[in-house]
């Protein structure tokens, strides 16, 4: 998802005069953060317990630009941008598979997450970062744990320059 549409998205309201978030819009944007912050933590993890193993450098790096992409959002709206709590206290996998396997099962609650983020708010620019994100989540990192489980946690597939180059998330 790049966070420049984020960042284009801000920018659009600086002109404006913006109207107080309700406590649900920034419960759901801190509630959001929280979980891309543990999902980096837990990937970032990951390859220091097994090294820069696939999907987890690419995914790692997605996490990195979501997280941007909704720190924008808490500097457009003057929220305090919280402190990344969850590096080590995330869980540890034995196998590159186990953690391919935790992977799919929070990326099938993310999408759970997101529908009831996406039901907090009617902000144009809340609710497109939301489903950008829950679309990365969905279409492109459930794909390659689901992958990496069927592969029995071994690298291969699309590599990280490919996905580096196309400007996924």
């Amino acid at each position: 998802m790049g966070s420049d549409y984020a960042i284009g998205v801000a920018a659009q309201q600086t002109g404006e005069i913006m109207s107080e978030l309700s406590s649900s819009e920034i419960s759901a944007l801190h509630d959001a953060l929280d979980d891309e912050y543990q999902a980096w933590a837990t990937y970032d993890q990951v390859i220091a317990d097994f090294g820069e193993v696939m999907p987890f450098i690419n995914i790692r790096d997605a996490e990195a630009r979501h997280i941007e992409a909704l720190s924008v959002l808490f500097h457009a709206y003057g929220l305090p941008l919280p402190e990344n709590t969850w590096p080590g206290r995330v869980p540890r996998f034995g196998s590159v598979r186990e953690a391919c396997e935790a992977g799919v099962v929070a990326e099938v609650a993310n999408a759970a997450l997101y529908e009831r983020l996406l039901a907090a708010t009617r902000r144009p620019d809340i609710l497109t970062v939301f489903q950008r994100l829950q679309e990365a989540s969905q279409q492109r990192h459930l794909p390659a744990f689901r992958r990496c489980v069927e592969r029995g946690g071994e690298g291969g597939g699309r590599g990280h320059r490919r996905r580096h180059r196309e400007g996924r998330a």
